[in-house]
């Protein structure tokens, strides 16, 4: 178990002196009989939120939540997040309660708890409160809602997707009633904000338990991006692949790094295949143009999930680049770092892998010395003295164009383009060098 930290434990200790009850409540008491270190730690009392603060004075209160009983005491250590015991009023729109009514006893806090590995509280003697079996759950590795599924999904829609998120995460399996429940209930996402649906999807997508949760529970996953569901059973008809083209993106994820942005490329990568599947006259699948039409897909689930801007955009870039063949020259491989810069090369060469991890043993043994060539090439050009990654790499520039004579505009630009294919093919990136042979192209008349 995870030793409470002196700072948490001062804040309950000051509460207690008060004459209230304060409890370790949440994911810090799951993650701490665990084993794991809490990224964060609340605590839940009889005190009202004035009583709070004035039990913690001295403390830097700020009032994070005060209509629902939440106040944080920022210490030395660390912040700590206070709530009031309470009971929630009743939820209309599968999000919010209309009201919360403040309670004096532990136990009507816990009843109103997601899941029972989130229902436990903890005194600051490491005494445990477990009135739902959370322990039992964890120790099984059980995710099951607190009463009743449909009710606790009915409250609150986003709990649909926490499952699954703590079921990754912990690499838990969902209990059968709260996995039927949740299939059952999933159109209620669809009150959701989108924001809150995309962090949670990030968060299933790192877990380590990703590829079981999205195989289990496709049809969730498909509520929030529908553009997916045509995936499911889609039979790829090509001897390169040995699963439809959902199985085949779910293996993708888990084989991939757990990064978010790498993550999200594989799920999104194929997803513009079935709109471009073709069979030749032999009978066999092809997906001409499907990364083009994938990366367009993906930009467009994206920002209807509000994805940031940086992450949208490596991820669409990833897309966009993941079929094309890892580079084998030295000259196409600098053609590709010009093209898409050393950070997204690397990530390429990330999703090559998780793309072919999922192949037959002759592809992926082929494929697999490809990528190791290219990769090769990368770790080469990126450890010359001074690489050059395209046309703003060489050592000349627009002006020194200009100053042979050349007219303003696009002249400029073809004429940098032209040295910049030279030096990808060996030729010096030196000053005195490319300016001669600027001259050259100048009055061949390449302006």
């Amino acid at each position: 178990m995870t030793r409470i930290p002196p700072y948490v434990k001062n804040v309950m200790e000051r509460l207690g002196r008060a004459g209230f009850g304060a409890y370790l409540v949440g994911g810090c008491v799951r993650d701490s009989l665990l084993g794991l270190e809490p990224g964060d730690w609340d605590l839940c009392t009889d005190a009202l939120p004035a009583q709070v603060e004035d039990a913690l004075a001295g403390y830097r209160i700020v009032e994070t939540g005060i209509r629902h009983g939440t106040v944080t005491a920022v210490t030395d250590g660390g912040k700590v997040e206070i709530t009031t015991f309470r009971a929630d009023g009743p939820y209309r729109d599968s999000r919010r309660p209309e009201r919360v009514t403040f309670v004096p006893r532990l136990e009507d806090d816990l009843a109103r708890r997601d899941f029972t590995v989130n229902a436990m509280a903890m005194g600051p003697d490491g005494t445990v409160t477990d009135l739902y079996g959370g322990r039992a759950d964890l120790a099984a590795g059980v995710i099951r809602c607190v009463g009743e599924p449909d009710a606790r999904f009915g409250e609150d829609a986003l709990r649909i997707l926490r499952a699954l998120r703590f079921a990754s995460r912990l690499d838990f399996a969902i209990e059968p009633a709260t996995g039927e429940s949740l299939l059952k209930n999933r159109a209620l996402l669809d009150r959701i904000a989108a924001e809150r649906i995309f962090s949670e999807l990030r968060g299933i997508l790192v877990g380590p338990g990703a590829a079981r949760v999205l195989l289990a529970f496709a049809p969730v996953i498909f509520q929030v991006i529908p553009e997916l569901a045509s995936e499911a059973d889609f039979e790829q008809k090509n001897p390169h692949h040995i699963h439809d083209v959902w199985t085949h993106t779910v293996l993708a994820v888990a084989a991939a790094p757990a990064d978010p942005a790498l993550r999200l490329a594989m799920l999104l990568h194929d997803i513009g295949k079935p709109e471009t599947f073709s069979l030749d006259e032999k009978g066999v699948g092809h997906f001409y143009g499907h990364a083009q039409r994938g990366a367009e897909m993906a930009d467009g689930a994206l920002r209807r999930l509000r994805c940031d801007n940086d992450t949208r955009r490596r991820v669409c870039l990833l897309i966009e680049n993941h079929a094309i063949q890892p580079p084998q020259t030295p000259r196409t491989m600098r053609r590709l770092l010009a093209k898409v810069g050393p950070d997204r090369v690397r990530d390429l060469v990330c999703c090559w892998r998780a793309d072919c991890a999922d192949r037959t043993a002759a592809v992926r043994a082929e494929d697999g010395a490809y990528i190791d060539e290219a990769e090769r090439l990368l770790d080469a050009a990126l450890a010359e003295s001074a690489p050059c990654l395209g046309v703003k790499s060489l050592a000349v520039n627009g002006r020194d164009i200009l100053a042979l004579g050349v007219t303003p505009g696009p002249a400029v630009g073809r004429v940098l383009a032209a040295l910049f294919e030279e030096v990808a093919d060996g030729a010096p990136n030196e000053r005195d060098a490319l300016l001669a042979r600027a001259g050259q192209l100048v009055k061949k008349g390449l302006e």
